[in-house]
């Protein structure tokens, strides 16, 4: 297993628009995700795909540049990848994806980093991790899944899935199905020791929402969230980095444990701290940038 994805903006690049590809790497994500799957029309699947791999060979790669192939069940997921492995991308976005099915890109990609001389086990994995009935119920089993650095989740995908004409109720918010992916993928994520990832949000003019959406998503312990324009990428930074009053109180909680190695329990401004709150302040301070 690698270690988790260290990443609060992931954008994505629609494979088939060289202009887009260039904008997302000159964006200030720090994760480009090209696209192969949802954002190119069948009928420009193959010509995405050699831009794709050219992009990946030639430009300059101010960020990590990852891919997200079709799903492993159709025509163009091995195609996807005997392009594009040798332009050695960071990692691999598999999307509709149960483990077996994990472990079976694992598999592919150790066949072919062999078959082009690349560090085996070097290109990562994200799973979209619940776009499909089936991989609902496995949302528990990623501990030890090889490659995998992070989950995330896909509403649009899974209300198809499921029959839904809709995935939200009359106030905006996802309907109570969703509601329960998502939660399932934070805690899958956390269970595996690896990145949960937040789904995208939708309107992308929107950004008082997407703040709205992001901060609470980082409170409930979503590490980073998709994003598909690159003016969503700002917001979405600076909802997922601690601000200066939270990275004070973390310092603060883990300098008076500090000050009392021995004590289970302390004070602190009126209120009785332990373990938890400890272990909390901590994760705060990994996330400074």
């Amino acid at each position: 297993m690698t270690d988790p994805l260290a990443a609060r903006s992931l954008l994505f690049a629609p494979g088939d628009s060289e202009r887009k590809l260039a904008k997302a790497g000159a964006s200030e994500a720090d994760l480009v995700l090209l696209d192969l799957e949802d954002a190119v029309a069948e009928g420009n699947k193959p010509a995405a795909r050699a831009l794709v791999a050219e992009h990946l060979k030639t430009a300059a790669r101010a960020q990590p540049q990852w891919v997200r192939i079709n799903p492993l069940d159709t025509s163009h997921a091995l195609r996807d990848l005997a392009a594009i492995v040798p332009g050695r991308p960071d990692g691999i976005m598999l999307p509709k994806a149960t483990r077996a099915e994990a472990e079976l890109l694992h598999h592919y990609l150790t066949a072919l980093e062999a078959a082009h001389d690349l560090p085996q086990g070097g290109i990562r994995t994200i799973v979209v991790a619940t776009e499909t009935a089936p991989a609902i119920f496995g949302l528990g089993d990623y501990a030890g899944c090889p490659r995998l650095a992070a989950l995330t989740w896909g509403a649009e995908d899974s209300a198809t899935a499921l029959g839904a004409t809709h995935n939200r109720d009359e106030t905006g918010e996802y309907d109570f199905p969703y509601q329960v992916f998502r939660a399932l993928a934070l805690a899958g994520a956390a269970a595996a020791a690896v990145t949960p990832i937040e789904t995208i949000h939708g309107d992308f003019r929107d950004l008082e929402g997407l703040e709205k959406v992001a901060t609470k998503a980082r409170r409930a312990g979503f590490r980073g969230m998709l994003a598909i324009h690159p003016d969503q990428v700002p917001v979405i930074n600076r909802a997922f980095s601690p601000s200066p009053v939270e990275i004070e109180r973390a310092e603060r909680i883990v300098a008076a444990f500090a000050a009392a190695p021995d004590a289970g329990t302390i004070g602190l401004d009126g209120e009785m701290l332990d373990m938890p709150h400890l272990k909390r302040a901590r994760a705060v301070l990994a996330m400074r940038r």
